[in-house]
């Protein structure tokens, strides 16, 4: 009997550089066994996805799942005990797996990179293949980069100072196109996870660095067990010790949210921890809760603040719950970049991110995101001054905190309402992700903030919710609705100071017709799209 076919890179697929290095006939095959075990499964759950989706859409509501509260009542269990590489994670810088960001993330000074695949990558064929052959190149220290434009080379630190890499693969719902098993595209993260663990799986493992993953997305404790049996059947196949494996699970969902202690049960031989995703988490209150009415209209992003009481319900009881079953708690992203041009937006900055920091150390998290390596020493002075010597502080057990069902989702009790240069903002921003997404390039400075998929997807979700939910917002003293001829009419308006600004050359080489395009069909469609990034992949070439 013949052995099933591998997986094939699909016809008129480009070639990418190093491609025949990463996609050997022995990976594309473990590809195939991976594919063929769990994509029928990932279909169930994105099925299951839409059906809880269209109960909420009933209920307007969501509580703890009583079919699982024996798990949330036995104190029994613990998740597996962090190896060495883990234990101290007290500031972890984010971002793509290009070269320079490579070198940069290691040498970074934080404890942890987030190697991403996913929303600060866009997912052309390039970065999928190039990615994966530059984190090889890092573990073999043979990756340096000199930038053609400054002259500037780039070269790893010695071994002891580099970060430990934690890689986030693509979210369930997106697939691979240049990939297919039996005539199907793979699923993004099985590609993202499959390649990166054949190739380094071994040598991670006998250092004691992994492989490690952050699991994006995750929407139920279903979705956790899904990865669990695929990290269980990689680590089989390739003879890696079954537990070796650490995943940290973004909680960004808000069902995700009040299905914490199960998710953790679900990997709890391979669960590392939970993180606060506060954008995609906002994105996914809009889009679960779009029809709720008035109750659930957020205002704009940058209002809510993790002070909100519905977000300091969820961050709080994120800790509790992950300190009550050993794991860690990771905090959310401080975005900001700064300008070397003008210190007095720093100092502004750097004043508000410290004031993050603080909070989360103070709340009892054992560590926390940055998006640029010159946020690093801000963010450890905020855990040094409260962990001092300790890798975490995993003893804090929170047990002051009680959250109910209800609070998650108060949105109500945030004193805050959108505005017109809510509208005006989450138009520019979005048109401008928008453009360097479909360039190649998902980790984007916009406005002094580093932003990644999440941004776009808040942004196009806002202007819909407001748009159908008859916001009003005042402009020039006068109260304004929000719809479709006025998002259409912000967005002209932008994309002509944009062509003004740029001049007719450098206009015509972006892709910004395409980019406001996009927008709009998202953000002022009759059916909301689960996903900017499924159309955007559609348009995005390589």
């Amino acid at each position: 009997m013949s052995a099933p076919a591998p997986a094939v890179v699909a016809a008129g697929a480009p070639h990418a550089s190093r491609q025949e290095e990463i996609l050997t006939p022995a990976a594309l095959a473990f590809l195939a066994e991976l594919h063929r075990a769990f994509a029928p499964r990932r279909a169930e759950l994105l099925a299951h996805r839409a059906e809880r989706r269209a109960e909420i859409a009933r209920t307007a509501s969501l509580d703890f799942l009583p079919a699982t509260r024996a798990i949330r009542e036995d104190d029994s269990w613990r998740v597996a005990p962090a190896p060495e590489a883990l234990q101290d994670r007290r500031v972890e810088i984010t971002g793509p797996t290009d070269r320079k960001m490579t070198i940069n993330a290691l040498n970074s000074g934080a404890k942890v990179w987030l190697a991403d695949f996913e929303d600060a990558s866009a997912p052309t064929w390039e970065n999928v293949i190039g990615g994966q052959a530059n984190l090889i190149d890092a573990f073999e220290r043979k990756i340096d980069f000199t930038d053609a434009r400054t002259g500037k080379s780039y070269a790893l630190r010695p071994e002891e100072e580099l970060a430990t890499v934690v890689v986030r693969p693509r979210g369930w719902h997106l697939d691979e196109r240049h990939l297919e098993v039996d005539g199907e595209a793979v699923p993004g993260g099985l590609v993202d996870f499959g390649l990166y663990f054949f190739h380094n799986a071994e040598r991670l493992a006998a250092r004691g660095l992994g492989p490690f993953f952050y699991l994006p997305k995750t929407e139920s404790h279903l979705e956790a067990r899904l990865w669990n049996d695929v990290f269980t059947l990689a680590q089989e196949k390739l003879g890696i010790p079954r537990g070796t494996i650490r995943a940290t699970v973004l909680i960004e969902t808000i069902t995700a949210a009040y299905e914490m202690e199960e998710i953790l049960y679900e990997l709890r031989e391979h669960a590392a921890g939970l993180n606060a995703g506060r954008w995609d988490y906002l994105f996914s209150i809009v889009k679960n809760f779009r029809d709720g009415g008035a109750t659930f209209v957020l205002p704009d992003r940058n209002a809510v603040t993790m002070t909100a009481p519905f977000m300091r319900a969820y961050t709080e009881l994120l800790v509790r719950t992950c300190h009550k079953r050993g794991a860690h708690a990771i905090g959310g992203m401080a975005a900001f970049i700064p300008s070397r041009k003008d210190p007095e937006v720093n100092k502004t900055a750097f004043a508000k991110v410290r004031a993050d920091k603080d909070r989360e150390a103070a709340d009892g998290f054992d560590g926390s995101w940055v998006a640029h390596p010159d946020l690093v020493p801000v963010a450890l002075e905020s855990f040094d001054a409260v962990l001092g010597e300790r890798p975490n502080q995993k003893e804090r057990l929170r047990e002051d905190v009680e959250v109910a069902a209800g609070d998650l989702i108060a949105i109500d009790s945030l004193d805050a309402r959108p505005t017109y240069d809510g509208v005006v903002n989450a138009v520019r921003v979005g048109i401008r992700y928008i453009e360097a997404w479909l360039r190649g390039s998902g980790a984007v400075a916009i406005f002094n903030l580093m932003e990644d998929a999440a941004t776009a997807e808040i942004s196009r979700s806002q202007l819909w919710q407001w748009i159908n939910a008859g916001v009003e917002v005042e402009h020039e003293g006068t109260p304004v609705l929000v719809t479709r001829d006025l998002v259409r009419r912000v967005a002209d308006e932008d994309l002509a100071a944009l062509r003004a600004e740029l001049g007719a050359e450098t206009y015509a080489a972006g892709r910004w017709d395409e980019a406001y395009a996009l927008l709009l069909e998202v953000a002022l469609a009759d059916t909301y799209a689960d996903f900017l990034t499924v159309p955007a992949y559609a348009r995005l070439r390589g």
